[in-house]
């Protein structure tokens, strides 16, 4: 899929040339020349980067900038502008931009420096990712121990979480009581207690009270499977 780039730049020749380098490199691009359009087109959030000048009519672009972040959209985004300052600089990345360049500009510089911007998100994005387990309308933040089912908080022990976090990386498979003691108990043999199916009671509770369907089934004689399905 093409990434898709904003371009805020009221200079029609500097537009064109960015738009035609952008376009040549296989990005899709979409220009406006006034602040407050593209404000409202960079906040539906559908652009991978944006290329903002800081003097703009309407609105001008460290303003669209900061006024993006305070509505916590974190597009990526160059300020292109002939205002070249150290203290300029430093006022357009304290604004909440990502990378500032200087006209006049190399355009295989602002495509570097594109591509660089593109790349961290996309590593921010799978570190994410990563930091979430998700099954179903159940959300499991790594990194934040905090659990939701359809947007309700889910309050467990750190016991539970460890639990529910083990179920979920084997989310749709069948995992073992052997599994769960050597795992999360240390145990390498079955001490004769119920602690499992203790914990796991208080679990579903939990995971699957108010709930239409359950999330954590009984496998007879196997185990327990975390599964949208039955």
């Amino acid at each position: 899929m093409s990434r898709k780039i904003l371009i805020m730049e009221d200079d029609a020749a500097t537009a064109d040339y960015v738009a035609r380098g952008l376009g040549e490199a296989g990005y899709v691009t979409d220009r406006t020349g006034d602040g407050r359009e593209g404000f409202f087109l960079a906040s539906e959030g559908s652009y991978d980067l944006l290329v903002v000048d800081r003097m703009m009519p309407g609105m001008d672009g460290l303003s669209v900038i900061r006024a993006l972040r305070a509505a916590n959209i974190g597009t990526p985004s160059i300020i292109l502008s002939a205002l070249g300052s150290v203290e300029d600089r430093i006022d357009g990345l304290r604004g909440g931009s990502d990378d500032y360049v200087t006209k006049p500009f190399s355009l295989a510089e602002l495509m570097v420096r594109a591509e660089a911007l593109l790349r961290r998100a996309d590593r921010a994005a799978a570190a994410a990712n990563e930091a979430r387990l998700i099954i179903g309308d159940l959300e499991i933040d790594l990194l934040a121990r905090a659990v939701r089912r359809g947007g309700r908080p889910i309050a467990l022990v750190p016991r539970e979480f460890s639990l529910l976090v083990f179920l979920a990386r084997h989310a749709g498979h069948v995992v073992t009581r052997t599994m769960m003691l050597e795992k999360l108990w240390g145990y390498h043999f079955d001490p004769g207690t119920n602690v499992i199916d203790v914990h796991i009671g208080r679990l579903r509770r939990k995971i699957d009270e108010g709930s239409d369907h359950s999330l954590l089934h009984t496998v007879r004689g196997a185990g327990y499977r975390l599964s949208t399905e039955p």
